[in-house]
């Protein structure tokens, strides 16, 4: 038995979520990320799929024994019902669902679930304290409403390549869903907030992100500084552009490890843990002001000091002088490292295809919840016939 499963079969948590029933409609990363963390708080995310296909994501790699390791992160615990949404029969079973749970997530282009009847007012109407929670691209307002959407453009179209990078190099978007997962939980925090008012007005809410405001909003300092001096930010790799010393370095050991010296006492720790405590009294260096202006022959001095031995050696030095540093770590340190695994790392069971497998767990913790378990990936369509008994009283559609 889990935490998610009661004795007598009934999904219970003692999440702060407890109790939140949420009908996720989103596929691929940025919605079911949403989901996810609402999940991991204790809330019943129910995952309406196409019954042939089920989400995109589940053909994502890289994969194992036939199972998407990515679909398997953001999934896990979920339950799948196989509902198909290009069918009247199929969206009126969605419209019925709706009126039952507290929470709808959607990824849809805007306005379809509107000419779907599914938009907020409809639903809605039916269920006044609903939350409808909805990613997209651009957003539900604005010229760019319409036009698709995906992370890479989110993360272009942010600003974000732009400066992502070195001055040599093209810009850079990164390997991974970056502009989707901060959307995602931009959106779990959008829905707990309307749950929290819908306490105290009754009313539900339409929660409305676009892939690439989380993302802005991170690079704002560079939109200010452009309205502000006229100054356009460019490329400058692993330093920030407005703190020194920062970066990362190489050991003669061929490993890497990052140094952040972004404040006045940092940066005179590791002039006295790299031996040269005078540079702080160089006018040269005296100020992060200064720093900046010298950054290129304060970094070598770095990198020197840093090559010159070994990583584990470098590190041990910069923490008895309490500079902020971490060495680079590649996903086998990470599994490796006694802090994550205590901390972060958390199993997916219930798996054959994956076996034992570690994934991140909860972006955050709380004092009162031990957090969840990430107990099978769901087949698609598998908990149809035990959803629509739970929350309709009624048994599967043929249209699914």
């Amino acid at each position: 038995m889990t935490e998610d499963q009661a004795t007598d079969g009934t999904r219970r948590s003692s999440g702060p979520l407890a109790g939140v029933k949420v009908l996720e409609l989103g596929t691929m990363y940025a919605a079911p990320t949403c989901g996810r963390m609402l999940r991991d708080f204790g809330a019943d995310v129910i995952k309406v799929e196409d019954p042939l296909h089920g989400d995109y994501a589940r053909q994502w790699t890289p994969m194992k024994a036939g199972q998407s390791l990515g679909f398997a992160r953001l999934n896990a615990g979920k339950r799948s019902v196989g509902v198909d949404l290009r069918t009247d029969d199929g969206r009126d079973l969605v419209r019925r669902l709706s009126a039952t749970v507290d929470v709808v997530i959607e990824s849809f282009r805007p306005g379809r679930m509107a000419d779907w009847g599914l938009g907020y007012e409809a639903l809605s109407a039916a269920n006044p304290g609903l939350v409808l929670t909805s990613l997209s691209g651009f957003g539900q307002t604005g010229p760019y409403r319409e036009k698709p959407g995906f992370g890479t453009v989110a993360e272009t179209g942010s600003g974000f390549a732009a400066i992502n990078g070195w001055p040599d190099t093209p810009p850079t978007s990164p390997p991974f869903g970056f502009a989707d997962s901060l959307a995602g939980i931009s959106a779990a925090m959008g829905t707990a907030m309307a749950l929290y008012g819908r306490e105290r007005t009754g009313r539900g809410e339409h929660v409305d992100v676009a892939l690439y405001e989380p993302l802005m909003f991170m690079l704002g300092d560079m939109v200010l500084n452009f309205t502000a001096t006229g100054h356009v930010q460019g490329r400058v790799g692993n330093g920030t552009g407005s703190a020194s010393p920062r970066g990362v370095y190489e050991a003669s050991d061929g490993k890497w490890l990052s140094i952040a010296a972004s404040n006045q006492g940092i940066a005179a720790r590791l002039f006295s843990a790299m031996g040269r405590p005078e540079l702080i009294e160089d006018p040269r260096y005296a100020t992060n002001a200064q720093r900046m202006k010298h950054n290129e022959e304060l970094q070598q001095k770095v990198r020197e000091w840093v090559g010159a031995q070994t990583r584990d050696d470098a590190l041990d030095t910069l923490e008895k002088f309490e500079v902020v540093c971490s060495p680079v770590n590649d996903s086998s340190d990470i599994v490796a490292d006694p802090h994550f695994r205590e901390r972060t790392l958390v199993e997916i069971t219930g798996s054959d295809a994956l076996g034992r497998v570690l994934t991140p767990g909860p972006v955050l913790h709380l004092g009162s919840y031990p957090g969840p378990t990430y107990d099978g990936v769901p087949g698609i369509g598998e908990h149809t016939d035990e959803v629509l008994d739970e929350l309709l009283g009624e048994p599967r559609p043929s249209t699914s």
